[in-house]
């Protein structure tokens, strides 16, 4: 089998530019984010000097990935406000960009309220911009030190489940370093036990209709000196029958207060597979994912997004001939029913991991009592 091996001894940062940053140049405050639509032919950087540009940034994908978005959006809010722009305004725009993650909303208006506070106790809009910011950078620290918790916690989890290590682990969409403020969330596990010695094999899902998957997972296992193997999204099922899965790792846009998972689409057959297949499936998402105000699954809205996803390719290096900026792969006119998530319900789910610890087996009253939890050791 032609696939990537691991490197002993190497162990590189999954990339070297980071995926956000907030600078000051003399010209004024920007949000600088690493194009992910460029990965992995290059590293490009997009400037926002404003809010809109964010928007357009989170929108096309340039920036991506639950956690990053609520760190980007909470960035965002600081943006608006250090330039003089209308910081409510900006909050809007940016907590609609995309409906499903629910990490957004959370990060937009923890800086938004930062900001109304300091602006109510001092009446000065430099300090309520000062106080969005610390908002801001507070969450992009705490969501590093979650993604580390998460990878210990992971590991230990998978250390009962799979004793004796040798793990292939199958994972889904991109879920490292690219969607956090640390190493990830399932992707950051699998490379806690490539650095235990007990990752045996990564196998990469190229997760349609945009490759996240081929170009970003890949990508960061490579770097990493990770074993990995990327296959088709319609192989998986191959190789479960097979008996080559030990474990399922995927991450989340949202966890509604039932348990149930969105996450990125082909998430949902996974699932269906490793429960025949008797596999472990596990969702490993920081708290901030877990939306208690959502009850179940059929109250998430899910994202559609545009048909030309599906019907054309998009490279950056690629001659652009299709209405969507890509080549066309299916008849002028076609059209595609490309949801951005589907919903995994609890009961196909063996455990939820958090930075707070795993939820075995997902219940409301277990993923309630672990958010009660962490609000009484954060307070």
């Amino acid at each position: 089998m032609a696939d990537q091996h691991a490197r002993p001894g190497e162990d590189k940062l999954p990339t070297e530019t980071p995926a956000i940053r907030w600078e000051e140049p003399p010209e004024g405050p920007v949000l600088v984010l690493l194009d992910q639509t460029r990965l992995p032919a290059e590293e490009v950087e997009l400037v926002c000097t404003d809010a809109s540009a964010l928007v357009e940034a989170i929108r096309s994908l340039a920036v991506r990935g639950a956690p990053l978005l609520g760190i980007a959006g909470a960035y965002g809010v600081a943006l608006a406000a250090a330039r003089g722009f209308d910081v409510d305004e900006a909050a809007q725009a940016l907590s609609g960009a995309r409906p499903t993650a629910v990490n957004l909303s959370v990060g937009v208006d923890r800086a938004l309220a930062a900001h109304r506070d300091a602006l109510a106790r001092t009446g000065d809009p430099t300090a309520a911009a000062t106080a969005a910011l610390t908002a801001a950078r507070a969450l992009h620290r705490e969501d590093a030190g979650a993604s580390a918790r998460m990878a210990a916690h992971g590991l230990a989890l998978l250390g009962e489940l799979l004793p004796g290590g040798g793990h292939r682990i199958l994972t889904h969409c991109n879920t490292g370093a690219l969607v956090s403020g640390g190493e990830g969330t399932a992707f950051a596990v699998a490379l806690a036990a490539h650095r235990a010695g007990e990752l045996r094999r990564l196998w990469v899902d190229e997760t349609r209709p945009l490759l996240q998957g081929a170009r970003l997972t890949a990508y960061e296992a490579a770097r990493s000196g990770m074993a990995y193997t990327l296959l088709t999204d319609n192989a998986a099922g191959s190789l479960f029958a097979a008996g080559e899965v030990d474990a399922v790792l995927i991450g989340a846009d949202r966890i509604a207060a039932d348990g149930s998972v969105a996450n990125k689409v082909g998430s949902y057959p996974l699932a269906v597979l490793a429960r025949y297949h008797h596999v472990p499936f596990i969702v490993v998402a920081p708290l901030t994912t877990v939306d208690l105000r959502t009850p179940d699954g059929a109250s998430i809205e899910v994202e559609q997004r545009p048909s030309h996803e599906v019907t054309e390719i998009t490279s950056p290096q690629a001659q652009v001939t299709g209405a969507g900026g890509g080549i066309p792969v299916a008849p002028l006119g076609t059209q595609a029913y490309n949801p951005a998530f589907d919903v995994t319900p609890p009961e196909l789910v063996t455990a939820i991991v958090t930075e707070e610890g795993a939820v075995s087996p997902v219940t409301a009253e277990a993923l309630a009592e672990l958010c009660a939890r962490s609000r009484q050791v954060t307070i």
